[in-house]
């Protein structure tokens, strides 16, 4: 229903405001008495075959919601009678703030593809925290991220902040410097700085008397050797995880008109399917697996999780998908999880 009727009706609309729309909608729709009840029955699979076991969590299935739908952690516990196995808040910063100009979503329909350049767009961490309170039992990562007024050399306070912030609220963390929407952020993907941030937040888990796992979400535009780096940098700093991947600046191949096609942000959809494939293998193959990977990037079908699961990732996360296929995509990927297990 959604792929036929409701999505060429959302389409016709500005995306920012289709989403916001959207999102009062799925609140509005779920606290009618029993029909988050019903939505579970017709969206959430369950089966011992789906379980994942990964950095000291069991995930009821492997597929995830990605960090940008929810910013805010405000419709988590809706979105959770979908299906998802985890749903994944953020990026938050400390402190609240606009982000870029609008207009600054874009749908690249002739792509399967979104462009944003949203610019951490949040109202700051201490906000979610307060409705993350309320978790009704759902998985959460939060995904943190700096302030676009901090200067690079000042971004691990702004990192530590949110950590602090959230360790009571969220299950694993995600370290977010791949977003090409703040201005100078992917420089701390760099060997030296990168390597600082992570053992700084590592050492502030260490703190705790019961650690929460912290993962690296990285940009499918680095080079081979900037993913070697990656590599080393993981075991060097004894993290958790790699996400891969964020969306891409590179615009090759796209069919959407050219002023739709040169909008400044990151890309995410189908297009760049392949190369978040392309990283998770080299990932996986160059570590000998030496660490879990959640892929991400241009899933909009069973094929396309199962492709990336098969080169090395453990878990997935749809976000454009989402968009253009609807909650079904949560069901089918499941179902046909479960009958390669059946095989």
């Amino acid at each position: 229903m959604y792929k036929y009727f409701l999505r060429p009706i959302l389409f016709q609309f500005d995306p920012e405001k289709v989403h916001h729309f959207t999102f009062s909608l799925v609140r509005f729709l779920c606290r009618i008495p029993g029909l988050s009840a019903i939505f579970r029955s017709v969206y959430a699979v369950k089966h011992p075959a789906l379980k994942r076991e990964l950095f000291g969590l069991t995930f009821e299935n492997p597929v995830g919601l990605a960090a940008g739908f929810d910013k805010d952690a405000k419709l988590f516990n809706e979105l959770a009678n979908f299906g998802f196995g985890f749903i994944e808040i953020g990026t938050l910063t400390p402190k609240p703030q606009a982000g870029n100009p609008k207009q600054r979503l874009f749908r690249l329909k002739a792509d399967q593809a979104i462009i944003n350049r949203m610019g951490f767009n949040n109202g700051g961490v201490e906000e979610a925290v307060e409705r993350l309170k309320k978790n009704k039992d759902v998985m959460i990562g939060g995904n943190i991220g700096k302030n676009k007024v901090t200067p690079n050399d000042e971004a691990v306070k702004d990192y530590i902040l949110c950590f602090n912030a959230l360790f009571d609220h969220v299950d694993y963390f995600v370290v977010n410097v791949s977003s090409p929407n703040t201005p100078g952020l992917r420089e701390l993907q760099d060997k030296e700085p990168l390597t600082k941030l992570l053992m700084t937040l590592k050492g502030e888990n260490a703190k705790r008397s019961k650690q929460k796992p912290i993962l690296l979400k990285i940009a499918p535009d680095l080079t081979d050797e900037q993913l070697l780096d990656i590599i080393t940098i993981v075991k060097d700093s004894a993290i958790d995880g790699v996400i891969a991947t964020n969306t891409t600046i590179d615009r090759s191949g796209l069919n959407s008109p050219e002023n739709l096609a040169k909008e400044m942000g990151g890309l995410s959809g189908k297009p760049v399917t392949n190369r978040s494939t392309e990283v998770i293998r080299f990932l996986a193959q160059n570590s000998n697996k030496a660490f879990p990977i959640i892929g991400v990037g241009g899933i909009h079908s069973a094929d396309d999780a199962i492709e990336k699961l098969e080169a090395g990732a453990d878990l997935v996360q749809l976000y454009t998908g989402f968009i253009y296929e609807g909650p079904a995509l949560i069901k089918n990927i499941n179902k046909r999880l479960i009958e390669r297990s059946e095989a």
